[in-house]
This record gives structure tokens, C-alpha cells and sequence, in this order.
């Protein structure tokens, strides 16, 4: 079967759509029965992005998910209504803390507080600011994925004006905000809190002070400046404050339109509370739902200051951009492991969903990650061979060059080369740096005992006379068999001959013991690509080093 061709059914597929309870399509689903209390002509997704940090994954997870709902909506509409997605950025926020990845703290330290396209740019003199080389890295990375968006800078839509009708709205509406706000505050943050943010004209800096006046007619409030003790009216237009977090979230919302923004489980409250606000100013809060957040290798949340976990530069060292795409699409509401021992199975994955597509029918495909992940018209699949299999091949064969591992391959796959399967030849790049980087390292073997001695001497004996053009199944049948004893039985899992099966013990003996490895791809597979006469001498040497 091929895959939905959207231009050509969009009726069919949305009748499909509809029954889909994929998450991109629930999603989808409750912007359309918005759209059917209060109709617009245009639908706007946002994403949020604060730069007071290098972009993470899990900016670029947002961005990706929202992509998907897009799409999904598209697909409900059959494309009939516009859409478009925002990705903004709060680079006005002040300056809390110098994080701790970055070079030139102490130049940094002497401009907290201010916002952060205030900030000198601590990285070089490429960029005005910390926040523009910020929204440099993330727009760069947003442009090699290919997502269609455009991106905001909160410090040009407050300097411009683009805010200010909304922010003279927030003005009007200021006690009712304050009434929203304040119970959720301790004594000592309610007496200070207002949500307008003056910026000092003398210290530049984000003040977070109490008003003592507000001028709805002028437009302006009045406060006391902290460094010179005197009273400053200011507007609240044209760029002069910038509003507190929760109310200047929903002030976004409200002056933009925004019908759909997702946001992480541990702004749950924040959404609520911005959406009461957004009520107040007589709007109604986005569509959207909190995801789990990503964890580092110790099970703490990932935090852009910190720099825990993996960057985005370093998923695209060891894997290709869509098994990272797959990362984002699985269990959203899940929290998971962001490291690097999650790269493996996500990049064979990936293939898998892709070789299945195919064989299913269209209301399955639907279903198929891939089918989100490339909106709808994924690639043919052609990958002759795993990940998990070239990182085995790099393993055994100490092979840290891609001529080696291509030597395999092309024996393997007679007419498969760096030329006919470029995405493989980019797997192969891959391989070799999640090697040399986590394998190679941590490599160990193990000894067999007295009874795994035996059982590796039989295999060597029985590959030995396999022919050399054996098939990967002939080989794992073999493997298979010798296995089948004890301590490797497994009593439960019957063979189709009835006898007992065999236990994943076996396996992983094989690989601890050959390879210094503790899991490793299908064992007939491999010793396929990588040719009997070597996987011999394996053995050979790993009996020689235990005897």
C-alpha cells in the first residue's frame, strides 16, 4: 500500500483523521470545535522561547509537537483555513542569573537584571546582545529542520508598539489582575508585585516595584525608583515596561490572537492563571496541553542555564534529525530520559515505522509516527542495515573509518554504496562517533565460565562450516541451536519444534563475552554483515584471552 496522498483525497483523509485518536489529531480536534464556537479566518500556533539560555531540546521538542497539531488541523480542514506558527521569544525578560555554560560570566554579572537584548553578547561580537545570539542559535536550528514558522522578538513587539492597545487593556483591567494574581502570593512578593515591569531609564534594568499611581486616560504609571528614591510616571506603551510573566503571557495572547500553545508540565499553574487573565481582558485562552519534561541522566529536569542533558548539537553528532522528530512524537505526556543511551533505539525505530508504513492500511498509517513526523508524505524506506548493527560492526571490527565499515557493508549488500544510499552513509558517520564517544569507553568484556566456554567453542565449530554465502537467518538458526541448552533453555517460550526456547542469556553472553558489550543487534544478522571467517576469529580470540 502507499502512502494518503493529502492533495489528492483531502475529503477521504479527513474522514480517517476524524476516527484517529493519535495525539496530534485530539489535538487538532479541539482547535476545530473552537473555531466552531467563535469561526476566524486564521488560526495562529505559538511556541514559547526563553533565551536566557542556549536553545535545548526540549525547545525544539515544543516547536516540533506544534508543527504536528498544525498539521493534523490542515489535514481536518482540509487546508481550508490559514495557519501559521509563532515562535517567540521573551528577550526583554531581565537578566536573573549569569548561567553557568557560558564564557565572559564576569562581563555578564555586571548586567543583571537588565533584559536580555541588553546583555552584551558574551559569546563574540557577532550579535547586538545576549538574546539576539540566543535567537540566532534557535532560528539556525529551527531552519536546518525545515519548519515552517515565523519568528518574534518580545522586545520588538513591545519597543514597536504592537502590544500597546493590549497593554492600555491590562491598564483598565489592572485590579482585576491584581485579584487574579495576589492570593497565589506570599506576604513579602504581594507587597511588591504589579504586573507592569518598569525599565529603569538610568539603570536600564527591569524593576520590580509596587504602583503608587496608575493614569488609566494617560496611559501611564507612577512608581518609586529604587537607586534615587524619587517618584517616575512612566507609559506603559512603547517599550517603557514589560509586563510580569503570568500577565504578560496572557497579555501575548490576547494582542496576538493565539489559538494553540502548548507549554511544560511545570508551568500547569502559569497556564491557569494567565488564562483568567486572558478572560479578564475579555479574551478566550488558547487550546493546548502540558507535556512532561525531559530528564538528564540522573533524573533531573533539564534546565537551558545548567546545560544537563543532551543539546541539540550533540543529537545531530550521533543521529539523524528525524529519530530525534521521533523522541518528541513519543508519549508527550510522559516524562523521559534525555541521554545519550536513548539515541540508539530511537534512530532503529524510526526505520521500523517507516519500513512498516507500506503494509499498513490507511487508517494505521494514521497512526504511524512517521506519517506526522514527515506531515503526512514520508520518505520510501531504504536502509539496508541498523544502527544498532553498524555500532556492533565499529565494536568488533575496531573499525573507527567509514571506508572499513563500507567494506562490510557492500559485501553484505552487493551494489549498496555511499553514492546509491547517502542516508546511510550518514548513519555510518553517526556510528562511528556514538562509538568512539560511548562505546569505545565503556567497553569491557567479560570471561565465560566453564560451561559458556563450551558452548562458544561449538558455535566457533558450527559457523566454521557454514558455506560463506549463508544467509543471516541460516546463521541465527545455527546460533539458535547451539544455544539450545542449559543454562540458555527457556522453558517457558516453546520452538516451533516444541522443544524448549532459548533464553536471551544466550545472546547477551555473546556479546558480553565477544564483543565487550551488553546488548547488540540480531547475532545471525550481524555475523552476516561482518563474515563468518571473522566472526571466527572472534570467538578464537575470545577464547584464547580466557583460557
Amino acid at each position: 500500500m502507499s502512502t494518503i496522498d493529502l492533495a489528492a483525497n483531502p475529503s477521504d483523509l479527513r474522514a480517517l483523521a476524524e476516527q484517529s485518536n493519535a495525539w496530534p489529531f485530539e489535538q487538532a480536534k479541539a482547535i476545530v470545535a473552537r473555531l466552531k464556537k467563535n469561526p476566524k479566518d486564521e488560526v495562529l500556533f505559538e511556541t514559547g522561547y526563553g533565551p536566557s539560555g542556549l536553545p535545548h531540546i526540549g525547545t525544539f521538542g515544543e516547536v516540533a509537537r506544534t508543527t504536528m497539531v498544525r498539521h493534523a488541523f490542515r489535514v481536518l480542514t482540509e487546508d481550508k483555513i490559514k495557519t501559521r506558527l509563532l515562535a517567540f521569544s521573551d528577550d526583554m525578560d531581565g537578566l536573573r542569573k549569569v548561567p553557568d555554560n557560558v564564557p565572559n560570566r564576569d562581563m555578564m554579572a555586571a548586567h543583571l537584571g537588565k533584559p536580555l537584548t541588553r546583555v552584551p553578547d558574551p559569546f563574540s561580537n557577532e550579535h547586538p546582545s545576549f538574546g539576539a545570539a540566543n535567537n540566532a542559535r534557535l532560528r539556525a536550528f529551527l531552519d536546518h529542520f525545515g519548519f515552517d514558522y515565523e519568528f518574534a522578538s518580545s522586545t520588538d513587539y513591545y519597543t514597536s508598539g504592537r502590544f500597546d492597545a493590549t497593554l492600555l487593556k491590562m491598564l483598565a483591567a489592572y485590579d482585576k489582575v491584581m485579584a487574579i494574581i495576589l492570593p497565589t502570593l506570599g506576604p513579602d512578593r504581594r507587597a511588591t508585585y504589579s504586573p507592569f515591569l518598569p525599565i529603569s531609564k538610568t539603570s536600564g534594568v527591569v524593576l520590580q516595584v509596587p504602583m503608587i499611581r496608575r493614569d488609566i486616560a494617560a496611559g501611564t504609571i507612577t512608581y518609586v525608583d529604587p537607586d534615587s528614591g524619587e517618584e517616575v510616571e512612566t507609559p506603559v506603551t512603547g517599550g517603557n515596561v514589560k509586563c510580569q510573566w503570568k500577565a504578560d503571557w496572557a497579555m501575548r495572547w490576547v494582542a496576538l490572537g493565539v489559538d494553540y500553545e502548548m507549554a511544560g508540565k511545570d508551568l500547569i499553574d502559569s497556564v491557569k492563571l494567565s488564562g483568567q487573565i486572558t478572560r479578564a481582558l475579555g479574551a478566550s485562552p488558547p487550546e493546548g496541553f502540558n507535556y512532561e519534561l525531559f530528564l538528564d541522566e540522573q533524573g533531573q529536569k533539564i534546565s537551558k542555564s545548567k546545560g544537563n542533558g543532551l543539546t541539540i548539537d550533540e543529537w545531530l553528532r550521533y543521529a539523524s534529525p528525524e529519530s530525534l522528530s521521533l523522541f518528541m512524537y513519543r508519549e508527550p505526556k510522559a516524562a523521559k530520559r534525555l541521554h545519550f543511551d536513548v539515541i540508539p533505539r530511537n534512530v532503529d525505530d524510526y526505520q521500523q515505522f517507516l519500513d512498516g508504513l507500506p503494509r499498513q492500511d490507511a487508517k494505521q498509517q494514521l497512526q504511524n509516527p512517521v506519517w506526522h513526523i514527515h506531515a503526512g508524505q514520508p520518505p520510501k524506506a531504504d536502509m539496508p542495515v541498523t544502527f544498532q548493527l553498524l555500532l556492533t560492526l565499529v565494536s568488533s571490527s575496531n573499525a573507527e573509518n567509514a571506508e572499513t565499515l563500507w567494506g562490510f557493508i557492500g559485501r553484505y549488500r552487493p551494489g549498496v554504496t555511499p553514492q546509491t544510499h547517502p542516508k546511510l552513509d550518514a548513519l555510518v558517520g553517526y556510528a562511528i562517533n556514538y562509538y568512539r564517544d560511548f562505546v569505545a569507553p565503556t567497553k569491557k568484556f567479560r570471561e565465560p565460565t566453564d560451561g559458556e566456554r563450551v558452548a562458544l567453542q561449538d558455535l566457533r565449530d558450527a559457523l566454521s562450516q557454514l558455506p560463506a554465502t549463508s544467509t543471516a537467518e541460516e546463521i541465527q538458526n545455527v546460533v539458535y541451536e547451539i544455544g539450545r541448552r542449559e543454562p540458555f533453555l527457556d522453558l517457558v517460550k516453546k520452538g516451533k519444534d516444541g522443544r524448549p526456547g532459548v533464553s536471551l542469556d544466550w545472546f547477551n553472553m555473546l556479546y558480553q563475552v565477544l564483543l565487550g558489550q551488553e546488548k547488540g543487534p540480531r547475532f545471525g544478522s550481524f555475523v552476516a554483515v561482518y563474515g563468518l571467517a571473522n566472526a571466527v576469529a572472534m570467538i578464537d580470540g575470545a577464547l584464547a584471552r580466557s583460557a
